[in-house]
């Protein structure tokens, strides 16, 4: 049965990749009644466990989660699908009188679920032809094409990012407006609590390592030869993924087992680059340590249940 009086508020738990956002989460779900929603994009995939770093049903410990395994490796993974269905998933622990656990490292996707976004539209069509013109013309060429039709946009995306440069030729073509005026703002939606984990650099740099080691050890390459069965070449998101994509590599004879993991660790630390200079100028969320993971784990944990 609900509880009553007002709903808990979202604790969203964020930070850059290998920080234990995932036992965190866990841990808030069990201290104060709550469920879990995934906010990391590669995870809405079925069979993108080992390389995701996604928990086993056991590693859950009965905690519910949601937006798992909801999307076949073929299929495009969409921020508006998503914040659709996350934000029903929020609207639901909470009138079932529990705490909406938030957790996962896409930013944009944290703040489809929790801010004031608009999603803007799509036309198959105008995407086409932009990604051929990327295609022939290169994308330095397409980014040089944005910094002028549209600065702000261009400052806030990675110059080789073709994909992200063609989405936001591809708003602006479509609505006449700047695709900087459709970036989120720093509203919650509803009432949020968010915390931060980060850790030393150096130490981090590890840890990373140490995850690539155990990912291959524990069956990536056996993980990846079993999605190529379902399709994964032709998943325009799902193959391109860090780990994914060089394990692909290494089944091809393009790169040695060693190749593959040090340019898979080597894209996870420009990944956590490029997270914590999407989280890091946020001023909602509140930062914990975690160069000692079970200190962290506990402060966090202490901070959430007193403010939530």
């Amino acid at each position: 049965m609900p509880t009553e009086g007002p709903p808990s508020p979202v604790v969203a738990v964020v930070g850059p990749t290998a920080t234990g956002k995932s036992e965190l989460a866990i841990r808030i779900a069990e201290t104060l009644g709550g469920e879990v929603v995934n906010a990391d994009a590669m995870q809405l995939y079925a069979g993108m466990d080992i390389g995701t770093a996604k928990l086993s049903v056991s590693q859950r410990r009965g905690i519910p989660h949601h937006q798992l395994d909801v999307l076949d490796v073929t299929q495009e993974a969409s921020v508006a699908a998503y914040q659709k269905a996350a934000r029903a998933d929020l609207d639901a622990i909470a009138e079932r009188g529990r705490v909406p656990v938030l957790v996962g490292g896409s930013g944009l996707y944290v703040r489809a679920a929790l801010d004031v976004l608009e999603i803007p539209p799509t036309d198959p069509a105008v995407r086409s032809r932009l990604e051929t013109e990327a295609t022939e013309r290169g994308t330095e060429a397409m980014y040089a094409v944005l910094r002028a039709a549209d600065p702000a946009a261009a400052a806030a995306i990675e110059p080789g990012n073709t994909r992200r440069i063609v989405r936001a030729l591809e708003v602006i073509e479509l609505t006449g407006r700047p695709f900087s005026a459709t970036l989120p703002r720093r509203e919650f939606v509803r009432p949020t609590v968010m915390v931060g984990l980060r850790c030393d650099r150096e130490l981090l740099d590890a840890r990373i390592a140490d995850r690539v080691d155990q990912m291959w050890a524990g069956g990536m390459l056996d993980e990846v030869r079993e999605l190529e069965a379902r399709g994964l070449r032709a998943g325009r998101t799902a193959a391109t993924a860090i780990g994914y994509a060089q394990a692909l590599a290494e089944i091809d004879g393009h790169l040695s087992g060693a190749q593959a993991r040090e340019q898979t660790a080597a894209a996870t630390r420009r990944l956590v680059r490029r997270q914590e200079s999407w989280f890091r100028p946020d001023p909602r969320i509140t930062w914990f340590a975690m160069d000692d993971p079970e200190a962290g784990w506990r402060d966090a944990v202490d901070f959430v249940t007193t403010t939530a």
